[in-house]
């Protein structure tokens, strides 16, 4: 199911079902599911609305994007109106790319537009709005404002039991308490992969070899998603994780 309300770059929706798979084997409903680097949220929101996990830590960098989950989480209704109330035109949507926003509700908003506006969802500079879109419907093919508030309304429903900070999720990892079980989908930009992230994300900077480091010093649960790539390969071997490659 499509449960998040941002068309994400790298998201996960397809891989729900081995999230779920991987969720039942190792013990749910978890106490609780932590997402280091949540993007679009959906193992999260998954986890949480489907009673795999009693609660949710979602944790992203970006700060367009932390806009976006503070405000879909803290102030569901004031961001459902927005949504509401918003008529779609390319001017609108370049007066909000060109804009400062005045709060937290009115950035989140202006991410979650400018998500469904650009081409693939992608929020990092230069990204171009989509042109032709589906079915020739140009800039407002991805805008479903039923849909959207639907989404949101849904979310809000089980806010109380996901929580979201702005971190880095590689510092989170070593602070995190045990018994956590983490799922992890870090930009992709090790070296010898596509380092599809570093064109994709504004915050793509991340040092694997820490990453790795922290989990083998852990006793948490976790599943971990990375593109294919001999630095990647290395640090699977060095701390003995177990990997499966998926077409």
């Amino acid at each position: 199911m499509q449960r998040s309300p941002l068309r994400y770059p790298g998201g996960k929706t397809w891989l729900v079902p081995h999230v779920r798979a991987w969720l039942k084997a190792t013990g749910a409903p978890h106490p609780r599911i932590v997402e280091p680097f949540a993007g679009g949220g959906i193992v999260s929101l998954t986890a949480v609305m489907e009673g795999l996990a009693r609660r949710a830590l979602m944790v992203e960098l970006d700060p367009d994007v932390a806009a976006f989950w503070r405000a879909a989480l803290e102030h569901g209704d004031a961001l459902m109106g927005r949504v509401r109330d918003f008529t779609l035109s390319r001017e609108e949507v370049e007066r909000l790319a060109n804009q400062t926003p005045r709060d937290e509700i009115e950035r989140g908003f202006r991410t979650l537009v400018l998500n469904r506006t650009r081409r693939g969802g992608v929020l990092a500079p230069g990204a171009a709005l989509i042109k032709q879109g589906e079915n020739g419907n140009g800039i407002a093919s991805r805008w479903y404002r039923d849909t959207l508030i639907e989404r949101l309304h849904e979310i809000q429903k089980h806010a109380d039991r996901i929580e979201f900070r702005k971190d880095d999720g590689t510092m989170l990892l070593r602070d995190e308490a045990e018994g956590d079980c983490f799922f992890i989908d870090p930009p992709y930009t090790a070296r010898g992969g596509k380092r599809a992230g570093a064109r994709l994300y504004a915050h793509n900077e991340v040092d694997h070899a820490a990453l790795f480091e922290a989990l083998a010093e852990s006793d948490s649960n976790f599943m971990m998603t990375y593109d294919r790539a001999e630095e990647i390969d290395a640090l699977i071997r060095k701390h003995g994780f177990h990997a499966e490659t998926v077409p």
